[in-house]
């Protein structure tokens, strides 16, 4: 099975190909390559002056081959002949020794993806250095013109990269193809007497032509760099926190690692054997969905070849199962979820419909609205949650400072049951898709 070949990808087939062939030369009884070129120009400034300017161009190949049930795993960086044939060579070597895992090898041929949707990934950019230079002077220059006191840049970076890839393995499948990711970002600091202050904004997209403009990407930055002047420190208390999308991201993103495969089979998750309870309000939703077009995280097939689908997770807030590869599956006494390398675009949103705004709020009433989170004061295996914090206090529905300094903790398994509001202003700059989400009441810990 082959499909969606381009220029690109067509000499990794070839490599993958012969990858193939002679594994099953050397006896092994399975075998999976993955093969891939990365290509990509970055370039970053400050303060008006060139910082750096990368141009990357990386290869590699991936060998996994199956003796029975021992398994090797081998790479390179060199895609010649001789070179792939002495990279299986060595997997097969490996595998030969390696203890006996009763639940190694292929995904199941019933899960192979039978047909390879186009997702419209692949949209080169034919930015030059030069081009990319003046676009991110101009987004650090914006950011800076925003008020006097933005006075100082860490920088602002253009970023253009292409990935090629091609899996394929011993049972016949062979399938890749390619994806783009462009973004532009800055970060600036602004300053008033001893106060500094720091924030930055970013965007990023499949297609250029859908960024954001460089020049709002700099204003942006410079209006949430200033909004922060004059941040405060809160005395201990408990009251209700906010997150906005981009830092309610990372709240799913804790979900999503306490129901994958390795979490569960290792049981060493606060949401150990949850598929079927309430983990989240009745009127929350989560959907995947892995083939909206120039979506970040779409994917034809996840990294055993295995068709990605449509798939509720939550519904009304009911876990409906686990996010699973075929190993994982295998261990849990499950099938695969065409999930092996992570979840494709998660959708979370209400049946309600989210908030505006105004309106999310007025539904805060007063409290935390978190906007940067700092530390990594999350354990996994008992859903304890303590992370430093920023953002801004909200007093009768309406901003009243900005504030920094502070802790917020509770316990992941609470928190989600406790979410109270979601809002429509989604972040889909990533593989989830949020809008703000608003807890009932957590721990914040300051003077």
């Amino acid at each position: 099975m082959s499909t969606n070949e381009t220029s690109a990808t067509r000499p990794l087939s070839d490599v993958a190909g012969l990858a193939l062939e002679e594994a099953r030369r050397q006896g092994a009884t399975q075998c999976e390559v993955d093969a891939s070129v990365n290509q990509g120009l970055s370039v970053s400034v400050r303060l008006g002056e060139v910082d750096t300017v990368e141009y990357q161009r990386d290869r590699g190949l991936g060998v996994t081959v199956y003796f029975g049930k021992r398994k090797g795993a081998a790479s390179t960086a060199d895609l010649t002949p001789a070179a792939v044939r002495e990279t299986v060579a060595k997997a097969c070597a490996i595998a030969r020794y390696t203890a006996e895992d009763p639940y190694a090898g292929l995904v199941e041929p019933e899960a192979l993806a039978r047909e390879i949707p186009d997702l419209d990934l692949d949209h080169p950019w034919d930015v030059t250095p030069e081009g990319a230079i003046e676009l991110a002077r101009s987004c650090e220059a914006q950011g800076l013109a925003v008020d006097a006191r933005v006075s100082n840049s860490e920088g602002a970076a253009v970023s253009s990269q292409r990935h090629s890839g091609v899996y394929g393995n011993s049972l016949g499948f062979l399938a890749g193809y390619s994806a783009t990711s462009h973004s532009v970002s800055c970060t600036l600091i602004a300053q008033l007497g001893e106060d500094m202050q720091r924030d930055y904004w970013w965007s990023i997209a499949r297609n250029a032509g859908e960024l954001e403009a460089a020049t709002t990407v700099g204003r942006t930055a410079g209006e949430r760099t200033l909004a922060r002047l004059g941040a405060r420190r809160l005395k201990t208390q408990r009251a209700p926190v906010a997150y906005a999308p981009d830092m309610a991201r990372g709240l799913v993103r804790h979900f999503i690692g306490a129901i994958s495969g390795p979490s569960q089979y290792r049981k060493s998750s606060f949401l150990l054997n949850a598929a079927g309870e309430q983990v989240f309000p009745a009127f929350i939703d989560m959907h995947e969905r892995p083939h909206i077009p120039r979506a970040l995280a779409s994917s034809p097939f996840d990294q055993e070849g295995a068709a990605t689908h449509d798939r509720e997770l939550v519904r009304a807030g009911v876990l409906d199962g686990y996010v699973l590869g075929s190993y994982s599956a295998r261990r849990l006494g499950l099938k695969t979820t065409g999930n092996a390398g992570g979840i494709h675009n998660l959708l979370v949103d209400s049946a309600q419909g989210g908030l505006d705004r105004e309106a999310f709020l007025r539904r805060l009433g007063t409290g935390l609205l978190v906007t940067e989170l700092m530390g990594q004061g999350v354990n996994g295996v008992t859903g304890d949650y303590s992370r430093g914090a920023s953002g801004f206090w909200v007093e009768n529905g309406a901003i009243a400072y900005p504030v920094h300094e502070i802790t917020i903790a509770g316990n992941l398994k609470d928190m989600y049951r406790d979410i109270v509001a979601l809002g429509n202003d989604v972040d889909a700059r990533g593989g989830i898709h949020t809008g703000s989400l608003l807890i009932g009441e957590m721990t914040i810990a300051g003077e």
